[in-house]
């Protein structure tokens, strides 16, 4: 006997009582088994997509995911569940499956996780210049890092601490939108994944590297900084507190993105400026660019938005 809760809820999935009456009659008896003819190869009853058809398919998906959303993905066995492992990945939790180890992807949040336990809450007095590696030091197996992904010469490999990469880039947005002085800063590529929803500048590109290649900025101001970060389940965060308002505001301004294939090779290209308006006007006073991008693209060149017209 359906109660008027159960109604309303087959009716809003479209079926009559008399259907679920059907489809339950169904589970008590059991369902019969099937006779199996043969088994099922390609061209017979299996359908393989090539690498144009794929890569189609994929660039669809791309233009269309940001007005349409996924539902759910069912595979039909549990072999199946294995066989489309990456998709799922894909599917729940954006990633962009083809190169992508997903152990590499967790082992970069514990790294990110280890490291923020070391920058969490210091404190940037006047004069003072922030190191990361000063802060973070050598990272290391028995400090409990694990294998991440790094970026050596334009490929990507694991290596023990991968991923500070993430966090460093995190820190210098939020730095570049505050009287704070960058005095060192490297880059590599912020094409390394497709943009997932609308770009923004710099959400990727600052590259550190132990020993050699560290982040730092300055505190020129009067007036005590504090850098917050902190982890949910999924996504990093980062917060600048100041002691006083501050008599100006600013933000990140990219002119003339797009993307350009360059002998067998395809490139980010844009110019990135940092912009510092008065907090109370909010006139333009000054104007720096920061980056001019040239960024090689580093995922597959088919998820790139316009291909066709490169």
């Amino acid at each position: 006997m359906f109660t008027e809760k159960d109604l309303q809820q087959i009716e809003k999935h479209g079926l009559t009582p008399d259907a679920v009456e059907r489809q339950l009659e169904n589970f008590r008896r059991g369902f019969p088994f099937l006779k199996v003819v043969r088994a099922a190869s390609p061209g017979d009853g299996v359908m393989v997509v090539g690498d144009a058809e794929a890569a189609a398919a994929v660039a669809r998906y791309e233009r269309e995911a940001d007005r349409l959303g996924i539902v759910k993905f069912v595979p039909a066995s549990g072999a199946a569940t294995r066989m489309f492992k990456e998709l799922f990945e894909f599917v729940n939790e954006g990633k962009r499956g083809k190169g992508i180890d997903p152990v590499l992807q967790e082992n970069k949040a514990v790294n990110i996780r280890l490291a923020n336990e070391r920058l969490n809450g210091i404190l940037i007095r006047p004069g003072e210049t922030f190191s990361f590696w000063h802060r973070v030091g050598k990272t290391t197996k028995r400090k409990g890092y694990r294998d991440g992904r790094i970026l050596v010469r334009n490929h990507i490999l694991p290596g023990i601490g991968g991923g500070l990469c993430n966090l460093a880039n995190t820190i210098h947005r939020v730095v570049l939108v505050s009287p704070l002085t960058v005095t060192e800063f490297h880059k590599h590529s912020d094409a390394l994944a497709p943009d997932e929803g609308p770009r923004v500048p710099f959400s990727s590109g600052t590259s550190v590297f132990y020993n050699n290649g560290d982040y730092r900025f300055k505190n020129e101001m009067d007036q005590t900084f504090q850098l917050l970060l902190w982890c949910d389940e999924d996504n990093l965060y980062a917060e600048l507190r100041c002691e006083r308002p501050l008599p100006c505001r600013y933000r990140i301004v990219e002119e003339g993105h797009h993307f350009q294939k360059e002998g067998g090779k395809y490139y980010r290209v844009s110019k990135i400026y940092k912009e510092t308006l008065d907090a109370q006007t909010g006139q333009l006073l000054h104007r720096e660019l920061v980056l001019d991008n040239h960024s090689e693209v580093m995922y597959d060149p088919a998820l790139i938005p316009g291909l066709e017209k490169l």
